[in-house]
């Protein structure tokens, strides 16, 4: 890569940077648009933020495929079913990743604000505020972007999702965008990936045990998060301006 090139695209303003990589791989497959953040466009400032849920393995494989030491976070906020600390570690030995970081929300803010680990009863905002979106900033620093792995048939805000958004002083890379549930459950049986213990049970989308169900809507995924709450995203991909005021 020229160096010339890189610093050009550093320079780049964001809004004609996103203009350019989706007029170029708004179509393009995972593997094709994964290739080209981890080697062309942030080969050194990229990292993945994993829940290493339900469909979590699918993003996790392509990834293996091209950089298995790619930084990824792992939010360990300390409520995960010990199903999904169990199948971290199987995932992490199976795929070879070498870059996975565990970050756990502050001791002595939990200390002050959750002495007692029930904040998610009275306040799940204020808790995914404690236990994720506050880790995730100082998680990211040194990233000028991160992937995620978002899916439009996930629906609500979710359903207009481009492939690369810029929000909150760094982009985001979404390869899955144009994935359906069939193209998450072919790669999974392709490659005879292992799957989530608790997919079985009826969990469709895997969260923070106290505020995550099994799905009683077939057609809505995430029915199981935060369930009978208006309540739909834990906070890390709102934008700072509206995300619920807490603390």
């Amino acid at each position: 890569m020229p160096y010339g090139d890189s610093l050009t695209r550093k320079s780049e303003a964001a809004d004609v940077r996103l203009a350019r990589l989706n007029g170029e791989l708004r179509d393009a497959s995972a593997q094709t648009v994964l290739r080209v953040a981890m080697v062309r466009e942030w080969a050194n400032s990229l990292t993945y933020v994993s829940s290493f849920g339900a469909e979590s393995v699918a993003m996790l494989a392509l990834i293996a495929d091209v950089k298995p030491d790619l930084p990824i976070v792992f939010l360990e906020t300390g409520m995960h079913f010990p199903q999904t600390l169990d199948y971290k570690d199987e995932l992490i030995e199976k795929l070879g990743l070498t870059g996975v970081r565990e970050i756990p929300p502050s001791e002595t803010e939990r200390k002050v604000l959750d002495p007692k680990n029930n904040l998610w009863k009275t306040d799940p905002d204020a808790c995914c505020a404690l236990r994720k979106v506050r880790p995730l900033e100082p998680a990211l620093e040194g990233f000028d972007a991160w992937i995620t792995g978002r899916k439009r048939f996930h629906g609500g805000a979710r359903m207009s999702l481009p492939v690369f958004e810029f929000a909150n002083g760094r982009y985001k890379v979404n390869p899955l965008a144009n994935w359906t549930p069939d193209d998450v459950e072919l790669l999974i049986k392709q490659r005879n990936l292992p799957r989530h213990p608790l997919v079985a049970q009826g969990y469709p989308s895997i969260g923070c045990w106290p505020c995550t169900k099994p799905s009683d809507n077939p057609d809505d995924p995430r029915a199981g998060r935060w369930a009978g709450q208006e309540k739909s995203e834990c906070g890390l991909h709102i934008d700072k301006t509206e995300r619920p005021r807490v603390f």
